[in-house]
């Protein structure tokens, strides 16, 4: 499976995790308390939180600014190392564009999944868009006759989802939401010939299924 290859000379994921670790280091400049996962005034500005989302078009930036702070090193560690396994070998499959849009979807899903299931939490962290790349990964399997449980990228996430409900302080909507959403983009990026998207209109379903996630999160917290 393609999905698996090495993730050498790639652009897009690289690019995503500079942005990831430029705003670590900027919160951990500011106040070093961020090393060890104390809450920054940086992560309050640029967190996700339903009342916050609820002030109006200036506070929705929140929506995507989350997914780019991280509570502590072992949190940023561990969503740039996935970051970089999974978006390399989706950039290898479907393309630099498409993978910068669904990295972008499915950040705004897991948005909406943290504020549908715990609205009054601060949440932040990359670990949405990538439990969305867990989940379009797991479909590609799938929709090629595979089953993902029986593969690496089904422990992968058996593993990651028993994370998700065991550790204490984990944000439970931003992961399933983030899944979920993968799984449902994979019908547009990854589904087999026979049933797939014409590529000219995978970029504008990409672009849909993040404003419509958007939209949710902006609804809900009305």
């Amino acid at each position: 499976m393609r999905y698996w290859q090495a993730s050498q000379g790639l652009l897009i994921a690289k690019i995503l995790i500079g942005l990831n670790l430029a705003v670590f280091v900027a919160t951990a400049a500011i106040d070093s308390r961020a090393l060890n996962g104390s809450l920054t005034r940086l992560q309050v500005d640029l967190g996700l939180n339903s009342s916050l989302v609820a002030q109006g078009p200036t506070e929705w930036y929140r929506i995507v600014s989350s997914g780019f702070i991280h509570f502590g090193l072992l949190h940023i560690a561990f969503n740039m190392y996935l970051l970089y396994q999974l978006g390399g070998m989706l950039e290898v499959a479907i393309g630099r564009v498409r993978m910068l849009l669904l990295y972008i979807a499915c950040l705004a899903g897991g948005s909406f999944g943290a504020l549908l299931l715990q609205p009054d939490g601060l949440h932040g962290g990359a670990s949405g868009a990538v439990f969305g790349l867990m989940g379009v990964t797991a479909m590609a399997y799938q929709q090629r006759g595979i089953n993902p449980m029986r593969t690496q990228i089904g422990t992968l996430l058996l593993l990651n989802l028993a994370i998700t409900f065991l550790v204490p302080g984990i944000s439970i909507g931003g992961h399933l939401g983030g899944a979920a959403t993968g799984a449902f983009c994979a019908l547009v990026v990854t589904a087999p010939r026979q049933t797939s998207v014409r590529k000219e209109r995978q970029p504008l379903l990409l672009v849909a299924i993040f404003l419509a996630a958007a939209a949710g999160c902006v609804v809900i917290s009305g």
